[in-house]
């Protein structure tokens, strides 16, 4: 076998230096080409480095949408609107209740069947058979409203005895006479109006010293 001489280059690979004959130049050729693939394919694997992904080609899911930019910073230093209330549902108008100064009644004797009627001056007293009328306060209501006449009464009843006991004292209704009768074993008087004036002349006025 022939000497041949081989030295290593720059690369680290075998280079042949001297003289061979043709058969053990080509097999030591087949080896230098095997060492030098397999130490360029080490070389290649130690210069690979990992780099870290880029958010702006992997979008996270914590990036805004699209159209965020655009919309206005809140501002946290201003107090925030407060609710508004509701507005009180308005009341309902009352009914006007009108004054009156006369209330008129109406009576009947149980005995002869005679019905009379009468009127009465708020605060003054009218005697009707064996009963004294008196009338405290006459309200009724305008004419484009509901009619609700009413009056606060006090009935006495004058005794065999000539004494005056009390047997009534409520409200009496124009439209319900039955409501709050008067219980007597002879008459019986109801509310039938509140009138403004009356052809009977107002009482005078109780003189004073």
């Amino acid at each position: 076998m022939d000497n041949a001489r081989a030295r290593k280059g720059g690369n680290g690979c075998m280079t042949l230096s001297g003289q061979s004959n043709g058969r053990s130049k080509a097999k030591v050729l087949l080896a230098a080409a095997a060492l030098c693939a397999g130490l360029g394919q080490a070389l290649a694997q130690d210069s690979i480095e990992r780099l870290p992904l880029d958010p702006q080609v992997f979008p996270s899911e914590e990036m805004p949408a699209e159209g965020m930019d655009d919309m206005p910073a809140l501002d946290e230093t201003q107090p925030a609107p407060a609710p508004q209330q509701a507005q009180p549902a308005p009341k309902p108008a009352q009914p006007q209740r009108i004054k009156n100064p006369v209330a008129e009644f109406a009576g009947i004797d149980k005995i002869t069947g005679r019905i009379i009627t009468f009127d009465v001056y708020v605060d003054e007293t009218v005697q009707f058979g064996a009963l004294q009328v008196t009338p405290r306060v006459c309200y009724s209501r305008p004419e484009n409203e509901e009619p609700k006449t009413d009056s606060f009464v006090e009935v006495d009843e004058i005794t065999l005895d000539r004494k005056i006991r009390r047997i009534f004292t409520g409200w009496m209704f124009a439209e319900s006479p039955g409501l709050n009768a008067v219980e007597h074993a002879v008459y019986d008087v109801w509310l039938k109006a509140c009138k403004q004036k009356s052809d009977v002349p107002a009482p005078e006025a109780p003189k004073t010293n």
